[in-house]
């Protein structure tokens, strides 16, 4: 009976807790503390590399609780191609020397790709780096997934995005490199 109440006690406080908390990750078999990460669940995915998830609960000054936040959240340390004709596609396309509908068909695929690990109602779990929010407003973050794995190196690693390093985030940058490196070289996602 204790150990129901102890189990009890422990689901509530994960389901309630605002904010900050500890949230183990497990990578290879091996429990990972990662400390700060934030919960959220996503609401849609925007592009690619962009995302819009929905905060809970988040408690000011232990006094004023805000419920439901919505966030619009760039993904650190990658870029996928445009999935609708706008002033950044244009610049992909002048950057690439790929035509802009293709850079739009390839942004769509990126984008397929991300709802595919990202689908509405999704618990995911925040990690923030030095900055954690651009100039735009949309907060800056690694997202991880419950079972550990973290969607920026998904998406990178299969192959839908280009690393983006912009300084001082530069966490997983050594990662993210050695990832696109080996999807592009095996032929993944975008490099088919």
């Amino acid at each position: 009976m204790k150990i129901n109440k102890i189990i009890f006690l422990l689901l509530f406080f994960l389901t309630y807790t605002a904010g900050s908390f500890e949230l183990p990750v497990f990578q290879k078999n091996k429990n990972i503390i990662k400390k700060d990460f934030v919960k959220a669940y996503v609401v849609r995915v925007i592009d690619g590399d962009t995302i819009v998830v929905k905060i809970p609960k988040t408690t000011f000054n232990d006094r004023k609780t805000l419920k439901n936040l919505r966030f619009t959240v760039r993904l650190i340390g990658i870029d996928t191609p445009e999935s609708r004709v706008n002033r950044r596609a244009k610049l992909q396309a002048r950057e690439t020397g790929i035509n802009i509908k293709k850079i739009v068909i390839l942004g769509k695929k990126a984008k397929e790709f991300t709802k595919s690990l990202l689908p509405k109602g999704k618990t995911v779990f925040l990690e923030f780096d030095v900055e954690s929010q651009d100039r735009y407003g949309r907060l800056l973050a690694y997202v991880w997934l419950p079972d550990g794995r973290m969607v920026n190196k998904e998406i990178i690693c299969s192959g839908y995005a280009y690393p983006l390093t912009v300084p001082p985030n530069v966490k997983y940058e050594k990662q993210f490199r050695q990832c696109f490196r080996k999807a592009v070289k095996l032929h993944k996602g975008l490099w088919r």
